[in-house]
């Protein structure tokens, strides 16, 4: 049973149906429209939508926090309200090279973005914008669950789905299963 938050079970669509994450197309529309924008926000959009990190956790990323030959980036959960709790999350290749080119190799305690949350909040929204992305599902945390529910269609097992968002419970990233729509029919059609 997915865990419940005030008064709703964990859902990936509204009280009114509509989904809270980026279909399959939106999603490439979006890594198309990351790609052109400016560079830095670029970059910060590319890491949302590959590693499904938090805003937050994405803008308290430091250079230290890449492992630029593995193709790892360690995210700090905020979650977690403890430090020292880190989820490591690997990454295309062309993401780690993009962000070299954006940002260089500068001292391991300096931030990758200099931007305030809501500042990040707002281009990211702009990005979603170009990309067509639908009203619902055009956030960061669409972001997030587009990651899920990505991962989910590329055949990675919950467990570790788990461990990359940084969830506690397993029954927080099983509604990452419950895909529907045209996500299922996919699926489904992989046994037919």
């Amino acid at each position: 049973m997915p865990r419940m938050t005030s008064d709703a079970p964990l859902s990936l669509h509204t009280a009114r149906g509509r989904r809270k994450y980026l279909t399959p197309s939106e999603r490439l529309r979006f890594i198309g429209a990351a790609t052109v924008s400016r560079p830095e926000i670029g970059t910060l959009c590319l890491v949302l939508v590959w590693t499904g990190c938090r805003i937050t956790e994405a803008l308290n990323l430091t250079h230290a926090d890449l492992d630029r030959e593995s193709g790892i980036i360690a995210i700090r959960s905020l979650k977690k309200r403890r430090p020292g709790i880190v989820r490591e999350v690997p990454v295309p290749a062309a993401v780690m090279i993009a962000i070299e080119r954006v940002h260089g190799r500068r001292p391991p305690e300096m931030p990758l973005w200099s931007i305030a949350r809501t500042t990040a909040w707002r281009h990211i929204k702009a990005v979603m914008q170009d990309a067509e992305v639908g009203a619902t599902a055009a956030s960061p945390k669409g972001l997030r669950h587009g990651f899920g529910v990505h991962a989910v269609r590329s055949g990675v097992p919950l467990n570790l789905l788990q461990r990359w968002l940084g969830h506690a419970d397993i029954a927080t990233t099983s509604i990452y299963a419950d895909v529907l729509g045209a996500e299922e029919r996919e699926i489904a059609a992989r046994m037919w």
